[in-house]
């Protein structure tokens, strides 16, 4: 089959579309023959080697972290989905390669009806990304939230999710995206000189919670929390020097269980939250583009830019 990888660090151009084996679903998982699968921004600093001391790994690395697609093979011990159904969900975290013609999942949901197979293939990641840090910051009804960098793949979906938990969202990005912010239930502002000022003035009482998708900002974010406990950054990696939280899904969750294997119950309630939203029109997955297998290094030229809005996906 074809698969999306690379085999050394460096530059979008290494992304390349090469020949594997196929997987196969061992106990407890799932193969789906993919028809969308997410392009995760966290994979460019796999790529660059920005995290090569956090996260070692052999070459070739097999992109995506999840997809969507029909199921066509099932492990021993899964009794819920069965071949021909339609799932999204989360790739093996020792094998992932979910950018490629077949992947096998060992987090899944039925995917919802009111999604294409572009937003299914793109939603795993960023939903529970989103929940593991709204659980963390337990956000809940009655509380004010700030997402900085709430247009990007990840701040699209933790914008809805919170706001379907009853919480007050306020979102940075571009002045370009705010009523796009607006859409998803977010009061926006700008990110910058000034975001303590503006925010204060959208919440004289404060917010109860900030969630960094963006980066850069950690003192101003932990100024506007009031304490560095109510903030978690999901790609800051100055986080320690400011007593923040880190929080990333690679190669363990918060609780210390490998993401996205069979025994992680995170994957698996924020998957299962997103298909309730979704039935009832209140939870989408904007995507800003689709690109061929074939033209992935493109892919993570746009994501490498920062300025996409919502997910990007590669299509089978």
């Amino acid at each position: 089959m074809r698969s999306v990888q690379f085999t050394e660090y460096g530059p979008p151009s290494v992304v390349h579309v090469a020949e594997v084996a196929a997987p196969h679903a061992g106990p407890g998982e799932i193969r789906v023959a993919v028809r969308a699968s997410g392009v995760s921004a966290g994979e460019m600093l796999l790529r660059s080697g920005g995290m090569r001391d956090v996260v070692p790994m052999t070459f070739p690395y097999r992109t995506g972290f999840d997809a969507a697609g029909v199921v066509d093979e099932v492990g021993d011990g899964v009794t819920d989905v069965g071949v021909g159904d339609e799932v999204f969900g989360w790739a093996d975290a020792a094998t992932r390669g979910a950018n490629a013609e077949f992947a096998v999942l060992a987090a899944w949901a039925p995917k919802p009806s009111s999604w294409s197979w572009e937003e299914a293939g793109g939603a795993a990641g960023s939903v529970e990304t989103a929940t593991r840090v709204l659980d963390r910051l337990a956000v809940g009804a009655g509380h004010t939230v700030l997402v900085q960098g709430a247009a990007g793949g990840v701040g699209t979906v933790a914008v809805q999710l919170a706001a379907a938990r009853g919480a007050t969202v306020i979102g940075t990005a571009s002045e370009r995206n705010h009523d796009f912010l607006r859409s998803l239930g977010a009061e926006p502002t700008t990110y910058g000189t000034g975001l303590v000022e503006r925010v204060h003035a959208l919440a004289p009482a404060g917010v109860d919670a900030v969630f960094d998708c963006a980066g850069g900002a950690l003192p101003d974010l932990v100024a506007i929390a009031g304490d560095a406990a109510r903030v978690v950054t999901i790609c800051d990696f100055t986080a320690p020097a400011h007593g923040v939280h880190l929080s990333y899904g690679v190669p363990v969750d918060e609780t210390g269980t490998a993401l996205g294997s069979p025994a992680d119950p995170l994957a698996l309630h924020g998957l299962t939250i997103a298909v309730t939203l979704a039935s009832e029109g209140r939870l989408r997955v904007p995507v800003t583009a689709a690109f061929p297998l074939a033209e992935a290094a493109a892919a993570h030229e746009l994501s490498e830019t920062r300025h996409a809005r919502g997910k990007i996906v590669l299509v089978s």
